[in-house]
């Protein structure tokens, strides 16, 4: 078995796990979040529904993976 050409350890964080964690996490807790803050908006459209559901969810994505970035990194700490 040849030996891996070369590693990598940007500092101490598992990025594949960050982004998958963020991923579920945010499809778990996130997509409640955005159909319970629709409630109260108008929207008539699937447009506009779809333009909610993205500004909301890119606001939760970000925050999730700051999130699960900064616990990561702390874990490892």
């Amino acid at each position: 078995m040849p030996e891996p050409a070369a590693e990598t350890d940007p500092d101490g964080v598992d990025h594949g796990w960050v982004l998958q964690t963020t991923f579920v996490v945010t499809i778990v807790i996130g997509a409640p979040i955005v159909a319970a803050l629709s409630l109260g908006q108008s929207l008539p459209t699937w447009t506009a529904r779809a333009t909610f559901a993205i500004r909301v969810g890119a606001v939760i994505w970000f925050l999730t993976a700051i999130g699960v970035f900064t616990y990561e990194r702390r874990s490892h700490t």
